[in-house]
């Protein structure tokens, strides 16, 4: 597989759209189509910038979920408190925010944050982290008239229930599952 060129097709608001063309292993040349948050002017330039944080946020031995309507998929999901990184903002300033505007609670202590990650590879070149939190506080709707966002925190046990029943985000429902299945339990360790 080889790239040999890339060229924006589509410049929107928040997203771009660009059509790859490759060789594929057996040397034709193909077309692929992708969406990007950055400016790309070559090949190089895919996947080196990084957009937004995924908060994986705990308080009182419940996890946070957000059920939230995504235009994507046309129907509410469960997914994790996450945002864009705004210019000359810090990541902890991007979780304080986003904490804050879509549930109402407030940044206690980092526990975590991984290394950049692509969102979606198939589709896109984003990259986030995922940033693994304990916050305080009580809930609250602080979100846009543009965001339907219902935050709430959930016992092992509710987790378990959600999980074979509702939609979910991947990253979202692997958070979940990994909180079912004690992976936070060394969180005070770290």
């Amino acid at each position: 597989m080889k790239l040999l060129n890339l060229e924006k097709v589509r410049d929107g608001k928040y997203l771009k759209c660009y059509e790859l063309t490759y060789l594929n292993k057996a040397g034709r040349e193909k077309k692929y189509e992708i969406v990007s948050r950055s400016e790309l002017k070559t090949p190089a330039d895919l996947g080196t910038s990084m957009s937004g944080i995924s908060i994986v946020a705990i308080m009182d031995d419940k996890l946070l979920l957000l059920k939230e309507f995504r235009m994507g998929v046309n129907r509410t999901v469960y997914n994790l408190c996450a945002g864009l990184i705004e210019p000359g903002e810090t990541i902890e300033d991007c979780v304080k925010r986003e904490l804050y505007e879509e549930t109402g609670l407030s940044l206690k202590r980092i526990i975590k944050i991984l290394p950049p990650s692509f969102a979606a590879v198939a589709v896109s070149d984003i990259r986030t982290q995922i940033v693994i939190v304990e916050a305080e506080g009580t809930l609250g709707d602080h979100t846009s008239e543009n965001e339907q966002i219902q935050a709430a925190l959930y016992t092992k046990e509710e987790c378990q229930a959600l999980l074979e029943k509702e939609a979910f985000s991947s990253r979202s429902q692997i958070m979940a599952w990994f909180f079912t299945e004690n992976a936070f339990e060394r969180l005070d360790k770290i």
